[in-house]
């Protein structure tokens, strides 16, 4: 361990100026055994600083290293573990527990001593030592010395010291002096005892001289004691003078902080009754308000808004403790007990007359409205009420009960007027609708609403069905659209509907949003979360303690929120529960009347639900108008159906020519129709999706119909129905139908070319079979300028076939070519002159072949066809200018 610890020393604590003054071989209580050393040591430089650290051997290396130092003024603890049993262990208290596990209970003890020595110098004996035993604290300070080291010479604490280098010097010279000084210790040693032993009789001698300078010394000790017994007589009678002298000063401090506490207890009482003063009195106009103040006038409202929250803010107020103890305080809280229920009764038994009254004089102004599509206004009454908004907020405040009752009331009465007022609305749109009573009788039977109508229209409950001999009797549809005429396409009938359907929803949006404002406003029912002021707090919100609490918790700011969200949304649908129903009426006679109606309602519905919803997508006008939406989407989805199921069951007539199928016309006025209404509409994606579906079907069907058709050609119909198709999509551009605009182009363009083909045939027969014959010679592996010489194949059976083809007689075929293509082409798609140019081409085409055969095969022949292609080009113009 000496070795260690001059090691240490001299490559640790020596570079920064540091003694090591105790040491222990120690490694952590508990955990696998990892040895390092606890060192105690000191600065050299003054002020002391005292530390423990520790000093850990490194693995790759014999060298040392400091791993960590804790100043010892940090130590709280030193803990033993047992004092009376020899245990390794102990524990070091700095900024939490180190436990240790000491190699010897010796080397924990002697560090245990060192530390305590250290403590008793430096730290005056800061640290507590636990469970150390009594025995081993007394060995470090020897008897005779003081219990305090702080006078003790430092050297005493320490087992080793380094020599300074002027003793390393003298150690040197000295050895060197002395040959045998290494050879020989023993007698190298006894020289030096010899000359110490010289040396201390030189002393002892000196100190037996200088016996009368420590005489001297003494006497002078002896006079200083008596000046010091003097000084201290003085000090005592001083301090009895001063002590009497304290006493005072005492008595008169006790008086002062009695004056003191009386003052401030009498402050404390001011400021209690200033309190109650401010807070629980209620002036003498403000009561009077409260019991007999007029609720019809501007200024008597006023005058009981002021009241009723001067009256809130007394009864809210945060009473402190033992304020519900006073007398004067229980007969105030019981004096607004009764002016809150006075008032609380007046306000409510006069917001009930004031509905009834405001509800004759609503009702007296129906009639005004029933001939006109309009439905009457309600500001008036809105601005009548709304000055008893805070009012209103004052009972919802106090008395939660008065005020559901009186919304409750106010939900009855609205109900029946708006009920009323609703479907003599509806009434006159449905008439309107379907044109004059009179016509509207002899149409449509109009269900769902039982209202009357006051003047001279009856009920249209009495209306019913008679519609066989109308053109609207039915739905219209695709068949309808393409067998009508534009002429007989009522326009201005979609028109008048799709205007009748705007001015409904027009006239009913203003009117639930004015409404759910005002039910807002009036019942205090906020769409936004507020912060309730410190006065205004209910009594059931205040905190154990007595204060009030300054603000609701964040999630009940979020409950309060929702159920008064709810609560608004409850009463509109009670006051405006007949307005879905009326809706889905209207929509359901609009169908019948024309299911393409429902393109109208769809485009007007999405707008005015998403325009609901931009204002506020939880208002009951964006959730109604969402429902209704639903049932339009419906009725627009099962019009399409019904569409495509009507081309599925089409049936064409055997005994004439298809020409254009009439549920592709009426695609194309559809197309365009829905173009036109659904121009910068919302719900654009809904429309896209049904002329996907309708364009699939008119495919569909017009492949069947022209595999059923016995009259016209499989290939006219198709090119005819696909050449339309393909110019409606051009002409309106339809995004969404791209793919199918080049499918029907496609589609087109090969029936036209199969009909072609299949039409002029081989005009040529003879001489189409001769060259067939030279094609499958040269096919076979002879060579072409060799055809010539085959016998079935040589220039006069060559010449033989050219001459039964004259100019005279290609034309004669071609007129009547011409005839039957005209028979079988329609005049509303004007395809003959395309047919016949693209025959013309094929014809050339086959010309052109036969030609080049006769080059390459009969070269130098000299032969040719009775007719060229300039005299064919003559033969198609002329035979259809004839015609």
């Amino acid at each position: 361990m000496t070795a260690i610890k001059h090691a240490l020393q001299r490559d640790i604590f020596t570079p920064n100026d540091e003694r090591l003054l105790g040491i222990v071989n120690v490694c952590k209580a508990g955990k696998k055994k990892k040895n390092c050393f606890l060192c105690a040591t000191v600065t050299t430089e003054r002020p002391v600083q005292v530390k423990v650290v520790k000093v850990k051997k490194s693995d790759k290396g014999d060298f040392y290293k400091r791993q960590q130092t804790w100043e010892l003024r940090d130590l709280t603890e030193v803990d033993a573990k047992d004092a009376s049993k020899e245990n390794p262990e102990f524990d070091l208290h700095f900024e939490k527990v180190y436990r240790w596990l000491a190699s010897s209970t010796a080397e924990k003890n002697s560090f245990i001593s060192c530390i305590w020595k250290l403590n008793q110098r430096y730290l005056r004996k800061k640290v507590e030592f636990v469970n150390v035993s009594s025995q081993l604290l007394e060995e470090s300070v020897p008897s005779g010395e003081s219990q305090s080291v702080a006078g003790g010479d430092e050297d005493a604490l320490d087992d080793y010291q380094e020599l300074s280098t002027r003793e390393e010097q003298d150690i040197e010279s000295m050895m060197e002096m002395c040959e045998y000084a290494i050879s020989n210790a023993e007698a190298f040693a006894e020289q030096l005892s010899r000359e110490l032993q010289v040396l201390d009789g030189a002393n002892i001698q000196s100190i037996m001289a200088s016996e009368k300078q420590v005489n001297i010394l003494m006497q002078l000790l002896d006079e200083a004691l008596g000046e010091v017994d003097t000084i201290e007589g003085k000090l005592s009678s001083y301090e009895e003078m001063l002590q009497s002298v304290k006493e005072q000063m005492d008595q008169i401090s006790q008086s002062n902080r009695l004056i003191q506490i009386s003052n401030t207890n009498n402050g404390k009482l001011l400021d209690e009754i200033q309190f109650l003063v401010n807070y629980m009195d209620l002036s003498k106009g403000h009561i009077r308000a409260l019991q007999e103040g007029d609720l019809t006038s501007p200024k008597g409202i006023e005058a009981c808004i002021n009241a009723s929250e001067a009256l809130l803010q007394c009864m809210n107020v945060a009473l402190r403790p033992g304020h519900d103890k006073l007398q004067a305080v229980t007969q105030q809280q019981f004096l607004f007990a009764e002016l809150r229920d006075t008032f609380a009764r007046r306000l409510t038994n006069h917001l009930n007359n004031v509905f009834v009254h405001q509800g004759h004089d609503q009702s007296s102004t129906l009639s005004q409205h029933t001939a006109e599509l309009t439905l009457p206004k309600h500001s008036p009454l809105h601005r009548d009420l709304l000055r008893y908004a805070k009012l209103m907020e004052w009972l919802k405040n106090t008395h939660r009960e008065k005020y559901e009752g009186l919304s409750r009331t106010y939900v009855d009465y609205m109900s029946r007027l708006y009920e009323r007022e609703i479907k003599d609305f509806f009434e006159v749109a449905k008439i309107k609708m379907a044109g004059t009573t009179k016509e509207a009788k002899g149409k449509f039977g109009l269900h769902g609403s039982s209202g009357k109508l006051t003047g001279s229209t009856s009920s249209l409950n009495k209306l019913t069905v008679q519609g066989s001999n109308s053109r609207r009797s039915q739905s219209s549809s695709l068949l309808d659209m393409g067998n009508m005429s534009a002429s007989d396409l009522d326009v201005a009938d979609r028109t008048k509907f799709d205007k009748i359907f705007e001015q409904v929803l027009s006239e009913l949006e203003p009117l639930c949003l004015a409404e759910q404002d005002f039910i807002s406003k009036f019942f205090k029912l906020q769409q936004h979360p507020t912060v309730t002021p410190p006065l205004a707090q209910p009594e059931t919100e205040e905190a154990d303690g007595g204060m009030p609490s300054r603000m609701l918790p964040q999630a009940e700011h979020r409950h309060s929120l929702s159920s008064e969200k709810d609560m608004v949304r409850l009463m509109m649908n009670k006051i405006f529960q007949s307005i879905e129903t009326e809706l889905n009426s209207l929509i359901a006679l609009g169908d019948k009347i024309d299911s393409f109606n429902s393109l109208y309602m769809l485009v007007k519905m999405s707008h005015h639900v998403w325009t609901a919803e931009n204002v506020d997508p939880a208002s009951y006008l964006s959730t109604t108008l969402g429902n209704v939406l639903v049932t339009v989407k419906r009725n627009f989805d099962k019009c399409i159906s019904g569409q495509i199921r009507q081309m599925e069951e089409v049936k064409i007539s055997k005994k004439s020519k298809v020409g254009i199928l009439p549920f592709v016309t009426g695609f194309e006025e559809f197309a365009e129709l829905a173009e036109t209404i659904f121009r910068n509409a919302e719900r654009r994606g809904d429309l896209d999706k049904a002329y996907v579906k309708l364009i699939r079907a008119v495919f569909m069907n017009v492949e069947k119909v022209a595999n059923e058709s016995q009259k016209t050609p499989r290939d006219v119909v198709m090119m005819e129905n696909f050449h339309h198709i393909f110019s409606t999509l051009s002409r309106l551009k339809i995004s969404c139908l791209d793919t199918e605009r080049r499918e029907a182009k496609h589609k087109y363009t090969d029936h036209l070319q199969s009909y072609v083909i299949n039409s002029l045939g081989q005009p040529l027969e003879k001489l189409n079979h001769f060259f067939e014959g030279v094609e499958a010679r040269v096919a076979q592996g002879v060579r072409e300028e060799e055809v010539s010489y085959q016998l079935a194949f040589n220039k006069q059976e060559l010449r033989k076939v050219i001459k039964e083809y004259p100019g005279k007689e290609v034309k004669k075929g071609l007129d009547n070519l011409y005839k039957k293509v005209d028979k079988h082409l329609c005049e509303e798609e004007s395809l003959l002159q395309v047919v016949w140019h693209s025959m013309q081409d094929e014809f050339i085409r086959q010309y052109k072949h036969f030609e080049d055969l006769i080059g390459r095969c009969y070269p130098g022949s000299g032969i040719t066809m009775e007719f060229t292609i300039q005299d064919m080009l003559e033969y198609f113009s002329s035979i259809a200018q004839s015609h």
